[in-house]
């Protein structure tokens, strides 16, 4: 199994998220930000399963969708390591600053 690494920038993305959805229904935040933890933790045994990101498709990132939500992240085959990168909103717009670690 590839072993799993947060970026500081990815755990405030979920607090935010969380945040955000909670201003309306703490159940619906719980739900969201628990279906997006238990996505990605489905990557240590399929690191290889999401697709490349259509906007970068040269750079080493793949996506993962839950939802309305988009997960970053790179996979390090010889280090057998899943970086998650990022957390965003698909209706925002991707750019290589966000992607910067």
């Amino acid at each position: 199994m590839a072993e799993l690494i947060w970026s500081e920038r990815a755990i405030s993305d979920i607090e935010n998220i969380y945040d955000y959805i909670a201003l309306d229904s703490l159940m619906y935040a719980r739900l969201t930000s628990e279906s997006i933890i238990d996505s990605v933790e489905r990557l240590q045994g399929f690191p290889e399963s999401g697709r490349h990101l259509p906007e970068f498709s040269q750079m080493p990132y793949k996506e993962v969708t839950i939802g309305n939500y988009r997960v970053i992240y790179k996979y390090d085959s010889g280090t057998n390591e899943v970086k998650i990168v990022t957390v965003v909103h698909g209706s925002r717009l991707l750019t290589k600053e966000i992607l910067s670690e």
